[in-house]
């Protein structure tokens, strides 16, 4: 029969060690915002106070006058788009609204993932300038079910950069996921890339809404290994879709309304990625349209490649639709190496209408048989 006191002893002992994993255990934190002074404050002293892993919970209407500082492995979740809304209160003019904290204190190092969800971001652009709604600069991160409108500069931004503008990562910033968000009303772009080194690669940008932005709708200064997959863009100034260095990247099912509507005399792309030399990228079964004038002497290219960046480029452009304006600006496909050693390149099952050109093809570039 077993000691009864060492039953009792180890009884004790495990409900030692179930107390020492609950005090472990990641917490949820609640912060209960009231649309006044003082909430900015109250998120990150919560943010702070927090440990990794916690879950923290926003509710209501916080009005921010500081940037909100987002620690790594934590969730920033809101309790849906109307129910939790952070806006920038007037003259705030923030650089962020929200940031990375590696960003925020100028790191050189990628910050912890975050997942971020379920609220409306409000950069108050009528009454803020200089701000970007999101800024991350954090690895493996999710954000996702967030309605980002009124930025006064980028909606949301993804960056290399620290906050002094001057330290670069000397770490990837890789594997993270953007979905199913409405970004409006920008006043540069609506989704932002801003990689100056080769930190910001292999990233989803899945079926989001990308409405009425002052620049470009989505801007990538680095797209290799990227999926661009399923965003519907309208309202559009300038690009809606440009992709500097693609290597291994998709850009497939998305639906363009529109492009180019800010005027202007330089060329607007629907769809334009310029090439890496390597790794082969894709783009297919997009709708592209555009209808009516607009001012200016540029072009209306719907998709293109304009340079091959180093070696020979190698990438499909297939399967996609293109509905023009009738202008004879308008350019279906554009093909060009430029500087490149070359772009061999599959144009193929593309149907384009309505254009003064159906596809322009430059020098050393080379149009692959489908097999």
């Amino acid at each position: 029969m077993p000691d009864r006191r060492s039953s009792v002893a180890l009884y004790s002992l495990l409900v030692l060690a179930a107390a020492a994993c609950a005090t472990a255990r990641a917490a949820a934190v609640d912060v209960n915002c009231a649309n006044a002074a003082g909430d900015a404050k109250a998120l990150n002293a919560a943010i702070a106070a927090s440990k990794t892993g916690d879950a923290i919970h926003i509710h209501g209407t916080c009005l921010v006058d500081q940037t909100i500082v987002l620690n790594g492995n934590r969730s920033y979740l809101g309790d849906s788009r109307t129910g939790t809304v952070i806006r920038q209160a007037n003259g705030a003019n923030l650089p962020a609204l929200l940031a990375s904290d590696s960003w925020e204190s100028n790191a050189a190092g990628t910050g912890g993932p975050v997942r971020i969800a379920h609220m409306t971001i409000d950069g108050n652009r009528a009454n803020n300038t200089g701000t970007s709604a999101l800024v991350i600069r954090s690895w493996l991160t999710v954000i996702e079910d967030l309605q980002v409108r009124g930025a006064p500069a980028d909606g949301i931004q993804l960056t290399n950069l620290s906050k002094d503008g001057k330290t670069r990562l000397i770490s990837t910033q890789v594997n993270g996921r953007i979905s199913n968000c409405f970004i409006s009303g920008s006043g540069a772009n609506g989704i932002h890339v801003a990689d100056p080194g080769n930190s910001l690669t292999d990233w989803d940008l899945l079926d989001n809404w990308i409405a009425n932005s002052g620049e470009s709708a989505i801007r990538m200064d680095n797209a290799a290994g990227w999926k661009v997959m399923g965003n519907h863009l309208y309202g559009v100034k300038q690009h809606a879709i440009y992709a500097h260095r693609c290597w291994g990247t998709t850009i497939a099912d998305n639906y363009i309304e529109g492009f180019g509507e800010g005027g202007g005399d330089d060329a607007s792309y629907g769809i334009a990625c310029t090439v890496q030399g390597g790794s082969a990228s894709v783009i297919r079964d997009n709708k592209v349209f555009r209808s009516g004038a607009r001012a200016g002497a540029g072009k209306f290219i719907y998709i293109g490649v304009p340079q091959v960046n180093s070696g020979t480029g190698v990438i499909n452009v297939v399967n996609n639709v293109i509905r023009g304006g009738g202008g004879e600006r308008d350019i279906g496909l554009s093909y060009q190496a430029g500087q490149g050693a070359g772009l061999s390149i599959l144009s193929s099952g593309n149907n384009v209408q309505s254009v003064g050109t159906g596809r322009l093809v430059g020098e050393k570039v080379t149009l692959v048989n489908p097999l």
